[in-house]
């Protein structure tokens, strides 16, 4: 499979891909914690189709020690016992969020959910890797990114 665009090899989306590699960092340095980060990342890439970010994020969380047993479960976390509330909060907000283009919202149960587990510097974090993971799926599938040769640490 090869790409439709190299979003590396063109200078406007190059330099778009850079600054929204520095955006990311606002997320990286936030409080929200890495584990939780990777997990999101999972589950947006996984509901969004985007095989590139599905392989980046899952041989990432497994660079860093994530067991294999939770990355083969975040697609069916609501019915899996390896995450805990905070977790299960952030994956519903990730689900609810990434599905907003459907028709859909976050719920207040959800957002309660999410308010009791996390105070406001990670929940400002989540929402931004929320929204970052979102973009990133969207170019990544659009431009028909291939997937499986993602090494860990690869773009930093």
């Amino acid at each position: 499979m090869e790409a439709r665009f190299n979003l590396y090899g063109n200078p406007v989306a190059a330099s778009f891909v850079k600054r929204m590699t520095m955006a990311s960092k606002v997320v990286d340095d936030s409080p929200l914690d890495k584990a939780t980060y990777e997990l999101v990342k999972i589950r947006a890439s996984q509901i969004n189709g985007c095989s590139y970010c599905v392989d980046m994020h899952t041989k990432d969380a497994a660079h860093a020690g994530e067991s294999a047993v939770r990355i083969n479960l975040v697609a069916a976390w609501r019915e899996a016992n390896v995450f805990t509330e905070a977790e299960r909060a952030a994956l519903a907000l990730t689900e609810e969020a990434t599905r907003v283009a459907d028709g859909g919202h976050v719920g207040d149960d959800t957002w309660q959910q999410v308010r009791k587990h996390y105070d406001d510097d990670q929940i400002a974090g989540l929402i931004a890797a929320i929204a970052m993971i979102n973009a990133w799926n969207r170019l990544n599938a659009v431009a028909h990114t291939p997937a499986g040769d993602y090494v860990p640490g690869q773009w930093g």
